[in-house]
């Protein structure tokens, strides 16, 4: 049975760490993997070695990513994060702790009115996460 391709993907846009986020999350992540890669080679638009386009998947989920070679007066805002339902306690505990190291804690991990157990963070990239138990 052939799968259709995911219809609307998340576009991560990155100065220079895309490949270095991608590599993180796969760590975060199981069953995640860099589908595909492509690099600015010598002479091209991009810095040498940075990421033109990949796609990777977190958890079966795939996701677009770039190194823009342009610079940019804006960068991630948590008006928008990505949301994880967690299957376990020990799942959302290592995400809480993998993803906030080097950003920051939005709401601590907790019980909420909404969620036995929710986090929000900011990970080191700038990307905002709410982490919640299934």
């Amino acid at each position: 049975m052939e799968t259709k391709p995911q219809k609307i993907m998340t576009f991560l846009m990155f100065e220079g760490k895309a490949e270095e986020a991608m590599n993180y999350y796969l760590s975060v992540f199981d069953q995640s993997e860099i589908v595909s890669m492509r690099k600015y080679g010598a002479g091209e638009l991009g810095p040498e070695g940075s990421v033109m386009m990949a796609t990777f998947k977190l958890a079966d989920q795939m996701f677009m990513c770039i190194d823009s070679h342009v610079k940019h007066g804006f960068t991630f805002t948590p008006a928008i994060s990505l949301y994880v339902t967690c299957e376990t306690e020990t799942e959302i505990d290592r995400a809480h702790e993998m993803l906030s190291k080097g950003g920051g804690v939005l709401m601590p991990l907790g019980e909420y009115p909404f969620s036995k157990r929710f986090s929000w963070v900011r990970d080191q990239f700038g990307v905002t996460w709410q982490l919640t138990l299934a």
